[in-house]
């Protein structure tokens, strides 16, 4: 691959490529033809669980050295780390045989039996169980296997469309409540976070829980968020975070954006980026996984009972 097809699969910038290879002797790419830079797969893949690592705070000094297996093993413990087990098999709630059932559809390119297949579970176990027995531990097992190189870059983007499409449909035969109905909360993501579906699964369970949701997206601006927040007269802006964000763009950001939204909307996060569990902001409240939305509704409404 050429450095340029290298920066856009990776998220490394051509700079920190050339960087790496003078002062660390990795990667170390051949030459084409034309003189210019061309690296192997393995390389590619080992790139990946780098910058994977890297936004979790890992510093490139401390990680350049290790082999693909063991730089394979690290992502394994910030997975189970992030998940709060400390063992895969108990990583999953839901039967591990039929969640990789899931993941080898994705592997296999099945994408209509895989949306087929979660449409029918959806409807058998209803949308807020098939969320939390399902969906959430499926999602882990998809970012494993991505990191663990198992799962190509197209093969879990097949995935999370397959998801997207699903959520959608049933988000949309939910009864929605009216405009007055409280809290009004808006959903999103920090700019440096991509991944949308934990925002998906969160806006069911606040809908299921008779709460108006106000849906902006991925990856928006904190300045926008809180202009948003103000028109839409945002209650709470809720935030998801993947454990593949950088803790310190997730203090930052929280940070940030708590600065800028006017008083009396709180800001609630949830996901799987240890940073949530160990130091967040004060001001933030967390959730430590979906299942505690319903009770954190609750306390909300008791909170501004008039």
């Amino acid at each position: 691959m050429s450095i340029g097809a290298v920066e856009r699969d990776t998220g490394i910038s051509k700079d920190a490529l050339r960087v790496w290879e003078r002062r660390y002797g990795f990667p170390t790419p051949s030459r084409d033809d034309l003189g210019e830079r061309a690296y192997s797969f393995e390389q590619v893949d080992k790139l990946r669980l780098l910058k994977r690592l890297l936004d979790q705070g890992h510093r490139p000094g401390k990680i350049m050295h290790y082999s693909t297996e063991e730089l394979q093993q690290l992502v394994q413990k910030s997975v189970l780390a992030a998940t709060g087990t400390t063992d895969a098999s108990s990583a999953s709630e839901a039967d591990s045989a039929l969640l990789q059932g899931y993941l080898d559809l994705c592997k296999t390119h099945q994408a209509e039996v895989l949306r087929h297949r979660l449409s029918q579970a959806l409807s058998r176990m209803g949308l807020e169980r098939f969320i939390v027995e399902v969906l959430a531990p499926l999602n882990r097992l998809v970012g494993d296997a991505w990191a663990n190189g198992a799962l190509q870059v197209f093969e879990e983007h097949l995935y999370t469309e397959s998801v997207q499409i699903v959520m959608r449909a049933a988000i949309s035969m939910l009864p929605q409540g009216k405009e007055s109905a409280r809290p009004r909360i808006l959903l999103t993501t920090l700019p440096q976070e991509q991944h949308g579906l934990g925002l998906l699964m969160a806006e069911s369970i606040f809908v299921l829980d008779g709460a108006s949701c106000i849906s902006l997206g991925v990856q928006t601006p904190t300045i926008d968020i809180a202009s948003a927040a103000r028109s839409q007269s945002a209650d709470i802006v809720a935030l998801s975070f993947s454990g593949a964000m950088n803790p310190r763009h997730v203090l930052e950001g929280l940070n940030d954006l708590s600065s800028k939204l006017p008083a009396g909307i709180e800001l609630w996060v949830g996901g799987h980026c240890p940073v949530l569990s160990r130091r967040p902001p004060e001001s933030v409240h967390v959730l430590s996984n979906l299942a505690d939305i319903p009770d954190s509704l609750r306390d909300w409404r008791a909170r501004h009972e008039s």
